[in-house]
């Protein structure tokens, strides 16, 4: 096992800090043909969302493809998301108050700032990074004729179908099961089968929808003016970020995942990116687009003094 990808922040010269991550690459098998550190154990968090909306409009949901992305997605929280999780609810007859995600403030700090500039002074579940997922999952319960007050419980039919499908995709078990940032059920499982999720993803006719949505429209899963975003824009396939330092990319059958080892998603972009370099599988168009992806900057007084760079052992 070769040792985990490690980041080091350099400021003014020096060394400050160093951060591992994980990197796992599989192929269309679902075999490991590339692997950087531990096969790390963790919850999925929002890295699953692309299954969880399966199950959505496998129950029913009729969405456009900007839909499906927006239920995919940890948004930004810029108008045209949250135009889209309108229309998502709307398409199902409800409102705003049918969503039980937590309040929240946009996750871009710039719809923030434009949310305060146009008069919004608090928190709501509107601009949680999960309404998408949550009205998405309102939509098809809606469709079946399942509960909507009770959609969250881990016992609701939706949840129990994703759990299923989590465990299909990832051919890990999903258990112990946690609860998620927004109140949502959370499966448990590992690097290697979150990796194996995102090449079955980018291969399966089962999933085609969800991942031309996710392809067509890499803005609406995150932001442009995010690392997540950014990368998505180049990558050609699909790609979804989790809390706690996850990223997953698919694309023509392979699939690769990353968790840095503190938690830091920019950090876990940073060293997927530095991995599909070193295997060939980053177009030298892309790596000259994301060089502030792959190599964050580091800031003093304003100013770039450093950068988060590989430290090659």
């Amino acid at each position: 096992m070769r040792p985990a990808i490690r980041l080091g922040t350099f400021r003014s010269g020096q060394l400050e800090s160093t951060h591992d991550v994980s990197v796992v690459i599989t192929d269309a098998a679902g075999t490991v043909v590339e692997s950087w550190g531990e096969d790390l154990e963790f919850y999925y968090r929002s890295a699953i969302k692309p299954f969880q909306a399966t199950v959505s409009l496998e129950a029913g949901a009729k969405l456009a493809d900007e839909q499906v992305a927006i239920s995919c997605s940890s948004h930004g929280g810029l108008p045209a998301h949250l135009a889209l999780v309108n229309a998502n609810l709307e398409g199902a007859g409800l409102t705003t108050k049918a969503l039980r995600c937590p309040p929240a403030w946009p996750r871009d700090p710039a719809a923030k700032e434009l949310a305060i500039s146009r008069g919004h002074h608090e928190p709501t579940k509107l601009f949680n990074n999960c309404s998408g997922k949550h009205s998405g999952w309102l939509a098809g319960c809606v469709a079946r004729g399942w509960p909507v007050e009770t959609y969250l419980e881990p016992s609701h039919p939706i949840q129990q179908r994703v759990i299923a499908l989590v465990e299909e995709a990832t051919g890990v078990g999903a258990t112990p099961i946690g609860i998620d940032g927004c109140g949502a059920p959370t499966s448990r499982g590992r690097l290697t089968g979150l990796a194996r999720a995102f090449s079955t993803l980018s291969t399966e006719s089962r999933f085609s929808e969800i991942a031309t949505a996710m392809c067509r429209f890499p803005a609406l899963l995150s932001s442009n003016n995010l690392n997540e975003g950014r990368f998505a824009a180049w990558w050609g396939g699909p790609v979804k970020g989790g809390a706690q330092g996850l990223i997953a990319a698919g694309r023509n059958g392979v699939g690769v995942a990353a968790k840095s080892h503190n938690g830091d998603v920019d950090l876990a972009i940073a060293a997927m990116i530095e991995t599909i370099t070193r295997v060939g599988l980053l177009s030298d168009v892309a790596r000259d687009a994301l060089v502030d992806v792959a190599r964050p900057p580091v800031l003093g007084g304003g100013r770039q003094v450093g950068a988060v760079e590989p430290i090659h052992t």
